[in-house]
């Protein structure tokens, strides 16, 4: 193998013990005796992970990995801080400084070594699945109230059939999307915004994901409303993406209704935009205003899927092709109303297409799941072509 390690020590007997130790297991050594070196090794040489010491001279261990995570050339770095401190309260600045494992001297070679080739084998894995570029859709509501939520909810589930996949809420104080799967207040992207951009680590955001019993995964807020309070920087939030694109193949972001400028600066972020609208004149004119303004910001009209939310069988609604006529733009999906089941469903707390896989409502979900991720991936190989 031949992942570089970079051992950060002040103490020569240490550095030389953990070297040998890791040597032995095949991999490359390089040391830094100083809180500086080893910010100006790591910056230079990018290791594949640093092994760091808590106690040094010029700066200490929760220092130098802050500073290490608020660099965009190192933050990706995986860190293990490995160290004589063993008090609770050590332990728990070091993960809050930004660490990912923590391991207490002395130690037998066998743990350390399959701490190290953990941390190696999860951070090539999130390499993996970046590189393999996550598909991320951002759902997003011409106006409140047109079932954007359970439209994200229901193609996240069939997603998650097949491939990893995250629901994340970035809506904190009118979040629902966890109280409609059976949760309860979950404050997950609250808990990650009330951090500094530079501790929004992978483990952080990994450590606040919930697990639906259909597989997926959720980041969540709440409907409390004094969360609405919680100061959402669009660099953190898109931290927060970034890392989720790490952590799942598929990536999806309820945003709520309108653009705010958080959604914009995430509009950068995906791949896709689903543009839930209601068949209706006034809903459609919103509509038609807000794309305009997408395009304005930046995404392409060919990267909106517009999808038509029947909420009522009302026969004043607008016929979808002139809906199609007054945005000027495809319909990508039509979804039926079906008041009954969608309570049903909320009540089990369970997404309509896996409580009632066999309804009509159920097939639409699947198809624009199926569609969206295939039009992501024909975008993709043209780009490569």
């Amino acid at each position: 193998m031949s992942e570089r390690i970079l051992i950060a020590d002040d103490d020569p007997d240490s550095r030389k013990l953990i070297g040998l130790m890791l040597q032995r297991q095949g991999y490359d050594i390089m040391t830094a005796n100083s809180g500086q070196q080893t910010l100006s090794r790591a910056q230079a040489e990018r290791p594949d992970l640093i092994i760091l010491d808590i106690m040094m001279p010029d700066m200490d261990g929760y220092e130098v990995c802050r500073r290490l995570r608020q660099d965009s050339t190192t933050q990706s770095i995986p860190i293990i801080m490995f160290t004589a401190k063993t008090l609770v309260d050590d332990k728990v600045a070091g993960f809050e400084a930004g660490a990912d494992d923590y391991l207490t001297k002395p130690t037998h070679p066998a743990e350390l070594a399959s701490r190290v080739k953990a941390i190696l084998l999860r951070s090539a894995s999130q390499r993996h699945a970046a590189g393999d570029q996550a598909l991320t859709v951002g759902f997003l509501g011409a106006k409140g109230g047109v079932g954007t939520t359970t439209l994200a909810i229901n193609v996240a589930a069939v997603l998650s059939q097949e491939e990893p996949t995250v629901l994340a809420d970035f809506r904190p104080g009118q979040g629902t999307l966890g109280l409609a799967l059976g949760f309860g207040r979950s404050t997950g992207i609250a808990n990650l915004m009330t951090r500094p951009t530079s501790e929004i680590t992978v483990r952080a955001v990994e450590n606040e994901l919930v697990t639906h019993s259909s597989g997926m995964r959720l980041l969540l807020s709440s409907a409390r409303p004094k969360e609405t309070l919680v100061s959402m920087s669009p660099e953190s939030a898109a931290m927060v993406v970034r890392h989720l694109r790490g952590l799942a193949r598929n990536v999806l972001l309820d945003l709520g209704a309108g653009i705010s400028r958080l959604s914009a600066h995430l509009f950068q972020h995906m791949d896709q935009l689903i543009l839930a609208v209601e068949p209706n004149r006034v809903a459609l004119i919103v509509a038609r205003d807000l794309m305009q303004e997408i395009e304005q910001i930046g995404m392409a009209q060919s990267r909106v899927n517009v999808v038509l939310v029947n909420r009522s069988q009302s026969s004043l609604q607008v016929p979808w092709q002139e809906a199609e006529q007054m945005l000027n733009h495809e319909m990508a999906a039509i979804i039926a109303s079906a008041p009954e089941l969608a309570y049903q469903a909320a009540e089990a707390g369970y997404p309509i297409v896996l409580f009632q896989p066999n309804s009509i409502i159920a097939s639409q979900y699947k198809k624009l799941a199926e569609e969206t991720s295939a039009r992501v991936n024909t975008m993709a190989g043209g780009l490569k072509n």
